[in-house]
């Protein structure tokens, strides 16, 4: 933050001129955004690829107390190009991609079927940062899937092992039956498989990183991915992922007005 002048705190939306509002129009007015010290960012000392930025700005999340910043937006389009959002978990980020995972009959999954490309954002409010990325989506091989499950909790097994994520439930009751089965079958059997669990990896065409500013100067750097002259389907593929001067890693870097 600059130390030439005082920042003001941010502003409730103006009026609108009309009779003083009541109810949820007041209460939405009422609320504030960033009322806290941002950290500064410099675009110029960015790296050449987005994934380091990505992890460090993460760890800045982390130790600055954001609740969960590893849940994310992940917007999809049916076959008919009408959108969908929901959040989910990050599973992990590589040269790969960034990873997620879900029931290949769940809505997202039959999205991705028909229509392979997704974006993702994140957004910790903790210090008024938000991460957008934009790509096709792959799927990783079923062993990674298998991989993905063992390493989390009893829980995420139980959950993965009821399935039939987005189909119509008759009544709750139903779901507690199934829910205490795939617990007990999660508690006596840490490996059983779920052959509709998959893991997705989105390799990004874009990564934006938006950082806020109290004087509304907010600074938005894009990175865009260059044309491969190699053909690589993966960047991870061929490439040196340490070498950022391959042109398998090459990236465009634009700073765009907020």
């Amino acid at each position: 933050m600059s130390a030439d002048a005082p920042i003001p705190p941010a502003d409730p939306a103006p009026s609108t001129g009309s009779a003083p509002s009541t109810g949820f129009a007041a209460l939405l007015r009422s609320q504030r955004v960033w009322d806290t010290d941002l950290p500064d960012f410099d675009p110029a000392a960015a790296p050449a690829r987005p994934l380091p930025l990505f992890e460090q700005w993460f760890a800045g999340a982390v130790a600055a107390g954001q609740t969960e910043p590893h849940t994310m937006s992940l917007a999809t389009a049916d076959a008919e190009g009408r959108p969908d959002v929901r959040t989910v978990m990050l599973h992990g980020a590589d040269e790969e991609g960034w990873h997620f995972a879900s029931h290949t009959g769940s809505r997202k999954g039959r999205h991705l079927a028909s229509r392979p490309y997704a974006a993702l954002g994140f957004y910790w409010p903790a210090q008024g940062r938000q991460i957008r990325v934009r790509g096709r989506v792959g799927v990783a091989p079923p062993e990674v899937a298998r991989a993905d499950l063992r390493a989390r909790s009893a829980g995420a097994l139980a959950s993965a092992l009821v399935g039939r994520q987005s189909e119509v439930l008759e009544s709750y009751e139903e779901l507690r039956r199934a829910s205490d089965a795939a617990w007990d079958r999660a508690r006596r059997e840490p490996d059983a498989a779920v052959p509709s669990w998959t893991v997705y990896v989105l390799d990004p065409d874009e990564v934006e990183f938006f950082q806020g500013d109290a004087h509304r100067r907010h600074v938005r750097l894009a990175y865009r991915r260059t044309p491969d002259p190699n053909g690589a389907t993966h960047p991870g593929d061929t490439a040196d992922p340490n070498d950022a001067t391959d042109p398998r890693h090459a990236w465009r870097r634009e700073l765009l007005w907020p």
